[in-house]
């Protein structure tokens, strides 16, 4: 057979789980709800008492140290506001406030500090390592398994929570006496506060006993750093005349300075009048007069007067040399060659020329001195000028020396009167500088308490119950592999049910009350059990392809699925029909049909069967004339054997020619195969199906040995369909209270 794959659960199968494991959710949450209701009971009543505190804005620390650093005043962000406000809150449930919190109350001798044995507790103790026993009559301090159990108790009891968006802090204490509850709250409110203040306190303290040991060094090093800086402008020669200038800046003279722009000038002065010199001498050694006679106009201030004069005599002779010149040209152009003053002019200008010709040379010898004079004293001022440059650049060095430690003095002063100032207001600190811890609201005492919250914890208990039985439900619902409807047993199958029976009451539907025989179709023959089985009779005559004689098979996969009670039922209904019907008990093993029917012990087919019986014994039934039935006999050592035998299939055949119909109730399939070996004699296998009893892999398995190679209709009957499964309403169109079907035994039967 195919496997069945399996389909995606949907939120109607989900539904249908948890409607068929009702009775699983139902118990859950009723004993989750009892047992909520009996811990409120008895649990202890506890009470919660609240108080708030204020962590008000840092301004400046305690000897306003953040003022002489230049930081703002009073500046912190929203990341210092939450940080001050975490720490006081892990302050608050520190373990030395807690401990003086314990001992202050009292509270190690009340009874939640008392130990209490818990299952948890104890398994934990056997496998955790012990440490140190605790020495009598030390205090809780000394003992650390009770100062461990203590600090675990109050901590548990202890909430502390910083206000979102706020400078408060909210401390809650759980404790089942309010009075005591609400003194944990103040005691922890006022050991923060105290805490707070005797911290700033201390530091300011402190830091006024370190400033008191630095002030002597500061004023030392003052000291020297202001007898360093006379020291330094003595050696400098920098001397302040106690003036500023118009920028403010002091004025101050330096002989060394002074002397250096002095020979700075006469540096100058050299280096032009060397430059001029070596123009002169360069012309004069040319030779050429009227480049002389220009130099006249600017030797004036760097030239002794005789060259001075040279050069104006030159610059004479060579105006009259140009005054004859014209002269002698204007003649010769006017009188011609031949005039007698032009030899008097000739000669003239002779004279001029040589004349000229002497001063020149005489200005070439004097300006070759005057050069080399010049050079001489060019090189020695640029000597006086490095000179007097190196003792400047030293005195600079001493100056800017001077500055730097004149600065560190004046720092170091104004720090060490500033430190001073703040010394001397330091005792006044240290008693008026008060905690930055406000109580907003104090621990008041509780009116009613914290827990148990009956109306809370019934809903957890409703909630947590409804929860664990739905996954109860679906997780037994996933792990049980038992057929839970009929569209369940026909996929496995690959066919439609031929029919489907109520569940009913065994003692009802077959039994032997007062002695007598008793069916569920006769006794109550309006019944909806009784008219399933009516359905199944009239399938099953639709069937066989119009034979007249039909043996039909009643077997099952186990035990416990009501074959007996499908055939012997059958068997009744047929016989109503107006056929006659053997009903044969074919289990050899445990043959039922004698006791649950009240028949006398007779033999039946064993004997037939082993030969001891040549006419079957058949007992009819007297309430129904057309049915006869044939009881299993005495238990044989090797019933499938005798079922074997070639005289099983003659009596089939033989009772065929005498009955319209042959029941055989037949044991089950998978135990034993006692079945099986009837089934190829059969014209109708009837394989029941009990809803909620018979696994899938037991009807696959029982469904495929009926069907295999086997030639004849094999027809699936669900049997104990519970009225409340979904499937019994979708199946038959009713539900159980349908009135359609009447209990009147007096009733025509329909």
């Amino acid at each position: 057979m195919e496997h069945i794959s399996e389909k995606e659960l949907t939120l109607r199968d989900l539904v249908t789980v948890l409607r068929r494991r009702r009775v699983v959710i139902c118990s859950t949450l009723l004993t989750m709800m009892a047992l909520t209701a009996l811990y409120c009971m008895v649990s202890t009543r506890r009470y919660v008492a609240s108080g708030t505190l204020q962590v008000q804005k840092e301004s400046s620390d305690a000897m306003g140290l953040e003022s002489l650093m230049n930081s703002a005043s009073g500046a912190s962000d929203a990341l210092d506001a939450n940080i001050n406000l975490q720490t006081q809150a892990n302050i608050l449930q520190s373990e030395t406030l807690a401990l003086s919190t314990i001992n202050a109350l009292h509270m190690e001798g009340t009874s939640d500090f008392q130990p209490h044995w818990s299952p948890a507790g104890w398994l934990l103790g056997l496998t955790s390592p012990h440490g140190v026993s605790d020495p009598s009559g030390v205090t809780l301090e000394n003992a650390p398994q009770r100062r461990r159990r203590a600090l675990q108790v109050f901590q548990s009891n202890l909430k502390v929570k910083p206000v979102s968006g706020t400078r408060l802090i909210q401390i809650e204490y759980l404790n089942p006496d309010p009075k005591l509850a609400s003194d944990v709250v103040n005691f922890l409110m006022k050991g923060l506060v105290d805490y707070t203040f005797q911290t700033r306190y201390t530091a300011t303290n402190q830091a006024s006993d370190w400033l008191s040991g630095q002030l002597g060094e500061l004023r030392q090093q003052s000291e020297d750093l202001q007898s360093r800086v006379v020291n330094l402008q003595r050696e400098s020669g920098v001397y302040s005349l106690g003036t500023t200038d118009a920028q403010g800046r002091e004025q101050a003279y330096s002989g060394v300075l002074d002397q250096l722009q002095q020979v700075t000038a006469a540096l100058t002065q050299a280096e032009q009048n060397r430059i001029l010199k070596g123009a002169i001498a360069q012309a004069a050694e040319s030779g050429n007069a009227e480049m002389l006679s220009g130099l006249a106009g600017n030797s004036v201030g760097v030239n002794p007067q005789s060259m001075n004069n040279s050069l104006a005599l030159i610059q004479n002779l060579r105006q009259q040399q140009a005054s004859q010149q014209a002269a002698l040209q204007e003649a010769e152009e006017k009188y011609g060659s031949s005039y007698p003053k032009l030899v008097e002019l000739r000669g003239s200008i002779a004279g001029l020329d040589h004349a000229i010709s002497q001063e020149v040379e005489r200005i070439r010898g004097r300006a070759k001195s005057d050069y080399a004079v010049a050079v001489q004293t060019a090189i020695s001022t640029r000597g006086q000028y490095e000179q007097a440059k190196q003792q400047a650049a030293k005195v600079n060095d001493k100056a800017i020396e001077f500055a730097i430690v004149r600065q560190e003095a004046d720092e170091s002063r104004g720090l060490y009167e500033d430190l001073l100032k703040r010394l001397k207001e330091a005792g006044v600190l240290e008693g008026l500088r008060s905690s930055n811890i406000t109580v907003v609201d104090p621990g008041r005492i509780p009116a009613k308490p914290k827990t148990p919250n009956v109306p809370l914890y019934m809903a957890i208990g409703f909630g947590g119950g409804l929860f664990l039985g739905c996954f109860a439900a679906l997780l037994l619902d996933t792990l049980d592999n038992k057929i839970k409807s009929i569209g369940e047993a026909e996929e496995l199958t690959g066919q439609s049910l031929l029919g489907a029976t109520p569940f009913f009451d065994a003692g009802e539907a077959l039994g032997n009350e007062d002695g007598k025989t008793h069916f569920m179709s006769l006794d109550k023959p309006h019944s909806t059990f009784t008219e399933a089985v009516r359905a199944i009779r009239t399938a099953l005559m639709l069937t066989g392809g119009g034979n007249c004689s039909r043996v039909i098979l009643v077997t099952s996969s186990i035990p416990r699925e009501g074959k007996t009670i499908m055939s012997s039922n059958l068997a009744v209904v047929l016989a109503q029909s107006g056929h006659r019907v053997l009903l044969v008990d074919m289990d050899l093993r445990k043959g039922s049909l004698r006791s649950r029917l009240n028949l006398p012990s007779r033999p039946g087919l064993s004997e037939l069967l082993a030969g001891q019986q040549q006419v079957p014994d058949i007992y009819p039934v007297d309430v129904q004339p057309q049915l006869d039935i044939l009881q299993s006999g005495t238990v044989p050592p090797n019933p499938a054997e005798l079922l074997s035998l070639k005289s099983f299939q003659q009596w089939i055949s033989e009772w065929r020619k005498s009955y319209d119909f042959i029941v055989l109730d037949a044991p089950p399939l998978l135990p034993v195969t006692d079945a099986l070996i009837a089934n190829p004699l059969v014209d109708i296998t009837l394989l029941v199906v009990r809803i909620g009893l018979t696994e899938r892999a037991q009807l696959q398995r029982s469904f495929q040995l009926v069907t295999h190679e086997s030639k004849h209709f094999v027809g699936v009957v669900s049997n104990a369909l519970h009225p409340m499964d979904e499937s019994y309403s979708g199946y038959y169109g009713y539900s159980k209270n349908s009135n359609y079907f009447g209990e009147d035994k007096n009733a025509n039967r329909r």
